[in-house]
């Protein structure tokens, strides 16, 4: 009986353990251009002390150049290379929502900074990636990354 108890806690713990990883966006994460449909980069995001950054961990777009540099970008960015770059800086969990904010997005092939909302969707098998400029904003659906 004490151990079915305990096989009962263990099961339900991992089955916590893991809806909580799939309900966040920690992982790899191609991402998808919003234009043509293409899949463009995998991006890694990290959890540093509970706030999020995320690098460009691969280009996967077919003739773009692995030693492109964010020319455009204003910060201290600039002219470094967009393969290793971080992209996406301070975010954080939004206290009792399903989503990550507070933090910006660098769009480097543009050089533009957004603030940005971090959403996983479809069970964690998607990301909503909003990005803000003033009053307007713009999505992206990230699929999660093998």
């Amino acid at each position: 009986m004490k151990k079915t108890i305990r096989m009962t806690i263990l099961v339900l713990t991992s089955c916590l353990a893991l809806s909580t990883q799939a309900s966040s966006p920690v992982g790899r994460w191609h991402t998808i251009d919003d234009k043509t449909g293409e899949t463009k980069s995998v991006v890694t995001i990290e959890d540093a002390g509970g706030v999020l950054r995320g690098k460009v961990s691969q280009i996967l777009r077919k003739g773009a150049d692995p030693a492109a540099k964010c020319d455009k970008c204003a910060d201290d960015r600039k002219d470094q290379t967009i393969l290793g770059m971080e992209i996406i800086r301070g975010v954080k969990k939004s206290s009792g929502n399903d989503y990550w904010e507070g933090g910006e997005i660098l769009d480097p092939e543009e050089g533009k900074l957004y603030r940005v909302r971090l959403t996983p969707v479809e069970g964690g098998a998607k990301l909503q990636v909003r990005g803000f400029l003033g009053p307007f904003w713009r999505n992206q659906l990230w699929v999660k990354a093998p």
